[in-house]
């Protein structure tokens, strides 16, 4: 085996990558770059019925926006059956596999017979050891693997410890069907020792299948890879994960309005943790990432905590940076729309300037996009109704008293305007708060916002005594 370790991530292509195979895909990609090794990305493709190749685009898009390249370009199971065919055939040769004609009407027997026994459905070797000219006329053979009779197949796993397997447990399952399409379960053996992968870590629903594949190896003389069969993720509720915990797309995060580092932190606490830390920069991810930490029990997906996360990376994030982001992702956005209110070139002026306070309150980047909404408003200005009630309720008295000042102001800034309001508060011996939230809900039509200064600062002179004409008119 080599020394450089190989990862693969292998989803088949019938729907969208989900948020467990997301999580999947992340910890193979950090193992991979913390020891120094490559990941690999296998489509599992052999259902032909159900295997898309939008599927297989929104895949490697999922995987793309996520940061999780593969190292090398994706390979097709289905362009490797023949390869398939050759190492069944291989094993019937060396007498580890061997042809079974069994027809239809016989498997269908013995099941009834198990059931009627109480145990679970096993094929009784039949065909083990009788030489294929007995075979019947007209049957197609499948080629079957010669499990061992008696002892047991330890897989020593790197999660779930060393779990063995009783063989007579294991039977002398298929290999290649009757078509000479090969079952799933041979099909991962060939493509694993081919890519050279070394470490497998997936889902453990996949556990039972590591037995009968080290049976596949061990036949064919080949090195047993490193299995890490890893938890999966249940809801809140402790429930297996659906659709309505969170079990969606990656897309559908990107339009929820997650950043990718925010959605990588968040999926790597699921599982996996290093110490107390709740943040993890990416480069502590592949610094401090091992599978031998990652926890036996099923995770949780908690909604509550991903907008934490997604929150204290958006603050974190350069101004800049977010503009361009939402720049790039206002078409997935529900309410991208805001962002393409005005010209760009004004949506990102009033976005850089106002960025500083819009990301101090916002989890998500539709909860930035909808908090920059008065940015780019209409006039005369749509009020919430709470905002409506300040105005009715004396604050439009204010709005009034304070124009005539801020007209005057030659050089317009946050400052400016800020000494504008408290010279007015002070002489109309009211609170400031008192004149600024009149302010505030004339100027976004909103009672929430950024620094009421700062709004002023960046809607410009012009922008905001129009609005504020608006609502003494």
């Amino acid at each position: 085996m080599t020394d450089r370790v190989v990862t693969r991530f292998a989803p088949s292509p019938t729907g969208y990558l989900h948020i467990g195979g997301a999580r999947t895909a992340l910890f193979n990609w950090l193992y991979a770059r913390k020891m120094g090794g490559k990941m690999l990305l296998r489509i599992e493709d052999t259902d032909r019925e159900r295997s898309t190749e939008a599927a297989v685009t929104a895949i490697i898009e999922g995987l793309h926006w996520l940061g999780l390249d593969a190292d090398e370009p994706p390979v097709s199971q289905f362009a490797r059956v023949a390869r398939h065919r050759e190492v069944a055939e291989e094993l019937v040769a060396a007498g580890k596999a061997y042809y079974c004609y069994a027809t239809p009407a016989e498997l269908d027997e013995m099941r009834e017979k198990a059931k009627a026994e109480k145990r679970p459905p096993r094929y009784d070797g039949r065909w083990r050891d009788r030489d294929p000219s007995e075979a019947p006329a007209g049957v197609k053979p499948v080629i079957r693997i010669k499990a061992p009779l008696d002892g047991e197949t330890m897989v020593r796993d790197r999660v779930q410890g060393d779990v063995r397997f009783p063989n007579k447990d294991l039977d002398d399952f298929i290999l290649l069907r009757s078509d000479g399409t090969p079952t799933y379960m041979h099909a991962v053996v060939v493509d694993d020792h081919d890519m050279g992968v070394t470490h497998i870590i997936r889902g453990d629903d996949h556990l039972t299948n590591a037995g009968r594949q080290t049976l596949i190896y061990t036949a064919m003389g080949w090195d047993v890879p490193i299995f890490a069969h890893i938890p999966l993720i249940h809801g809140a509720d402790g429930a297996k994960l659906s659709k309505r915990h969170g079990a969606l797309g990656v897309e559908a995060y990107r339009e929820m309005g997650y950043l990718p580092v925010g959605l990588k932190n968040y999926l790597v606490r699921l599982g996996w943790s290093h110490g107390d830390d709740e943040i993890i920069s990416p480069d502590d991810m592949i610094a401090w990432f091992d599978i031998d930490d990652i926890n036996r029990g099923a995770a949780r997906f908690d909604f509550a905590k991903l907008d934490a996360v997604n929150g204290h990376w958006i603050r974190a994030s350069a101004n800049e940076e977010l503009v361009d982001t939402l720049m790039s992702v206002r078409d997935h956005l529900p309410n991208g729309a805001i962002l393409r209110s005005v010209p760009d070139d004004v949506v990102r002026d009033r976005l850089s300037r106002a960025m500083p306070g819009l990301k101090e309150r916002a989890k998500t980047l539709v909860e930035l996009t909808e908090s920059s909404a008065y940015l780019f408003a209409a006039r005369p200005l749509d009020l919430e109704p709470k905002a409506e009630e300040i105005l009715a309720g004396g604050g439009r008295a204010i709005v009034a008293g304070l124009l005539p000042d801020l007209e005057k102001v030659a050089d317009w800034n946050a400052a400016s305007v800020e000494s504008v309001v408290r010279d007015y508060a002070e002489r109309e011996g009211v609170k400031l708060g008192k004149a600024a939230q009149p302010l505030r809900a004339a100027l976004t039509g909103k009672t929430t916002s950024p620094g009421v200064f700062d709004v002023l600062d960046v809607l410009g002179r012009d922008e905001t005594l129009a609005r504020l004409h608006d609502q003494v008119a």
